[in-house]
């Protein structure tokens, strides 16, 4: 199947028409409007900081299903010491950056780059992008952000600075998709880390299918505030 070019405007090729390894599409822009057509038919940009915009689908496609998270023993005894204080979108612009900063074992580099950073602070001031953190005292230990469309929150990225901060900052988000019904947080691409989590496999098909139901519920747009 070919590698699509994108148009001036926010138009998908299917994500049917990906590669084997989920390439569907190269170039466009990450303006809003892009950005929410691209989230909401199951494709996300992915790319390094000397590549052109690459747009994907892959197949099988992580998911988590928010009441399918799953506390080990360990993390429940860290959650019971309350550790750290939990903020919403207090300081998304940090954590993107700590993010694309952290390093990562088995990676050179990042795929959040300057471009994405900036895309998503923008999706963050019109209310679309958020993020979960973890706070020790007055400095920012942990967290992770993505894109909320309907009832989905499209996870992008977390970070840590301290022994499960990021795991607790995905608990309370998981706590929170399932008090406001989330359908699921996507979760991209398999990760191992994730599937001890609970996150799991599905067909493209089936997310595709899943996702579009999704799309037809009221987006949590705005601030979010934890209301339990």
């Amino acid at each position: 199947m070919p590698v699509y070019q994108l148009p001036k405007e926010a138009l998908f090729p299917h994500p049917s028409e990906a590669v084997d390894d989920g390439l569907l599409a190269i170039g466009g822009d990450l303006a809003p409007e892009r950005l929410v057509a691209a989230y909401a038919s199951g494709i996300f940009p992915w790319y390094g900081d000397n590549d052109p915009i690459l747009w994907w689908s892959p197949n099988p496609r992580l998911v988590l299903y928010p009441e399918k998270f799953k506390v080990s023993k360990s993390l429940k005894q860290t959650l019971k010491k309350q550790p750290f204080d939990i903020r919403i979108d207090f300081a998304f612009d940090e954590v993107i950056e700590s993010c694309s900063k952290i390093p990562r074992k088995g990676q050179d580099g990042t795929w959040i780059t300057s471009e994405m950073i900036e895309a998503f602070k923008q999706m963050h001031k019109i209310g679309l992008a958020h993020s979960i953190e973890t706070w020790e005292g007055n400095k920012l230990v942990g967290g992770l952000y993505g894109l909320s469309l309907g009832n989905v929150f499209f996870g992008e990225s977390m970070f840590h600075k301290r022994k499960d901060a990021s795991k607790i900052a995905f608990y309370y988000l998981s706590q929170l998709c399932k008090k406001w019904c989330f359908a699921f947080i996507d979760c991209q691409v398999t990760n191992p880390h994730l599937l001890t989590l609970g996150a799991q496999e599905i067909t493209r098909d089936n997310f595709l299918d899943e996702l579009a139901m999704s799309m037809e519920k009221q987006t949590q747009q705005g601030i979010w505030e934890f209301d339990f």
